[in-house]
């Protein structure tokens, strides 16, 4: 029996663990081959740890575990060579890519009036101006297919403020900008481009705030959540069983919308 995305080709960014990886595991159960693209290494801000290489090559051999081909990358989204250069050999090999999911991004707190300007421009870079490097390397082969799907990883941070996260909320309501605007704009070539918008999900990145706060994962989970469901987060299959379904046949006619997983946070 065929899986809902069969034989496509999808392109996920922050591959190697948390969101990235469960998309891509889930998408390659469902039939889909799969490129992965981390940054796999500690990068300056925010100062904890990242996926790593060895985490990239693991998912490789996992994905082929599941009969599907796979390609990893390491490279940093804000590096349109290292982009540009995956994409290439992406086509190359596959000749197409079908879905793009937007994933890789960062948090960390920091007071408004506080934060640094490479704090700031870390999280606009990385989250928001990296999710369109990415794209606009993806896009034309998409336009050329008449086909595709791109789904942007946002935050329910996108839809409300956060206290001391302002750079981080400005970055995730810029992408419910892009997705509209990329929905209108690439709709005439069948295109579609929707957003997500998760809770807090269970994912390294939980560690790697703890670590800044001096707190626990936990602690910090229950801290920020407020979700009217009794849990402190969501899991990473959680939000990958929503990635398939938008990027499956079965949501066909969905662009342009907002698609959120929260537990009911946004209702208090």
């Amino acid at each position: 029996m065929a899986g809902d995305v069969e034989n496509r080709v999808a392109f996920i960014t922050g591959a190697a663990h948390g969101q990235g990886r469960a998309a891509a595991l889930a998408l390659a159960r469902e039939g889909a081959d799969i490129v992965g693209y981390d940054v796999a290494k500690k990068i300056e801000y925010p100062a904890y740890e990242f996926g790593t290489g060895e985490e990239l090559e693991s998912l490789k051999k996992e994905v082929e575990s599941l009969g599907r081909k796979a390609l990893v990358f390491a490279g940093d989204v804000r590096d349109d060579p290292a982009i540009a250069s995956a994409v290439g050999t992406t086509i190359e090999v596959f000749g197409k890519i079908d879905i793009l999911f937007n994933n890789a991004g960062i948090c960390a707190y920091a007071p408004v009036h506080e934060m640094t300007e490479l704090e700031w421009d870390a999280m606009i870079d990385i989250n928001l101006k990296g999710s369109w490097l990415v794209a606009r390397r993806v896009i034309p082969h998409m336009i050329r297919a008449r086909s595709g799907v791109i789904i942007n990883n946002s935050s329910v941070m996108g839809l409300r403020g956060g206290n001391r996260l302002s750079h981080y909320a400005a970055s995730k309501w810029g992408m419910i900008g892009l997705t509209k605007s990329w929905a209108i704009e690439l709709a005439p070539h069948n295109v579609r481009v929707v957003s997500i918008h998760p809770t807090g999900v269970n994912t390294p990145m939980n560690d790697g705030l703890a670590f800044l706060e001096g707190a626990t994962p936990i602690e910090i989970a229950e801290r920020s959540a407020g979700n009217l469901l009794p849990v402190p987060w969501v899991e990473p299959e959680d939000v990958a069983h929503m990635v398939v379904y938008l990027a499956s046949e079965k949501a066909r006619y969905v662009t342009g919308a907002q698609f959120v997983l929260d537990a009911g946070l946004l209702s208090r």
